[in-house]
């Protein structure tokens, strides 16, 4: 009987927090979808159920292969360099060749992944400005003055400047979650490498990285949702432009929902995110076999 009890009262435990996951997460989501296959405003009680004509919409719009591609350029440079990058400084900082300063450069690299992603934009609205911007003028001080640009102004430039602006802020924050992870490798593997007569490169490539493996999963995958849902930097700086050169899915849902008044495409663009995130994210995991060992 008091097994039984125990039991039941485990259960108690879990009911808050699947809860609060249905009303926060689950129900938004299949609201959302529902949504998707109407014509609705949020001024206006009404809604006109257009089957799939909000998605037809979405696909044959303009923007949509310009906002595909910027998404995916913001993708795969993350991964390159928030994942790729932040793993060699995790690497980096969990050898010996930093020394006592390790715990220094850990809060280092961490710091700016705290600073508010508006703030963010608003400096590098500076640094970008043709004018009084400090990389114009950091170019013009070193005799470079042919290499100034207008940097948010130019439509083949101004997605790459953001994406330039993003790494810069959350390499140091995978490189913590990596360092976490390197520090739970056991150091039976190390040491044997070492007798083997491995150096660091390749204890690092063959001990370390395969035994952090599923770490680095959850990066990916954090960085691969994040890249899709990328819509603050955008907005703080080019608000999408010039044009559309560097629109975005996440701000075009935002325009969509609260400028446009559209809603019925915000939420088909909504679910669009929702199933491309979730389906990058499964293809991770099945390609890395997660869970599998």
């Amino acid at each position: 009987m008091k097994k039984k009890k125990v039991k039941k009262s485990l259960y108690l435990y879990i009911v808050p927090g699947l809860f609060m996951v249905m009303a926060f997460v689950y129900v938004p989501i299949i609201t959302n979808i529902v949504y998707s296959f109407f014509r609705l405003s949020s001024y206006s009680s009404s809604m006109k159920f257009v089957a799939f004509d909000n998605y037809r919409r979405l696909f044959t719009n303009d923007t949509f292969p310009v906002m595909m591609r910027n998404n995916i350029y913001y993708c795969i440079i993350s991964l390159i360099v928030q994942v790729g990058f932040g793993t060699v400084i995790a690497l980096v900082l969990e050898s010996k060749l930093v020394g006592k300063l390790n715990s220094f450069y850990r809060n280092v690299y961490f710091i700016p992944s705290l600073i508010s992603l508006t703030a963010v934009g608003l400096m590098f609205n500076f640094i970008y400005n043709p004018t009084a911007g400090m990389l114009n003028g950091f170019l013009k001080t070193i005799g470079q003055p042919d290499l100034q640009q207008i940097w948010l102004g130019d439509k083949k430039l101004a997605i790459f400047c953001i994406i330039a602006m993003s790494q810069w802020q959350y390499t140091g924050y995978i490189a913590m979650l990596m360092i976490v992870a390197f520090q739970n490798v056991s150091m039976d593997y190390v040491e044997a490498a070492i007798i083997d007569g491995a150096g660091p490169i390749r204890r690092a490539i063959s001990v370390y990285i395969p035994l952090a493996k599923e770490q680095l999963l959850v990066c990916s995958v954090i960085t691969v949702i994040g890249a899709f849902k990328l819509f603050t930097e955008v907005y703080t700086t080019t608000s999408g432009g010039p044009g559309d050169a560097s629109q975005v899915l996440g701000l075009f849902l935002y325009q969509n929902a609260f400028l446009h008044d559209d809603m019925g495409m915000a939420a088909a663009t909504g679910v669009l995110i929702f199933v491309i995130t979730v389906t990058l994210s499964i293809i991770q995991l099945r390609i890395t076999r997660s869970g599998q060992d």
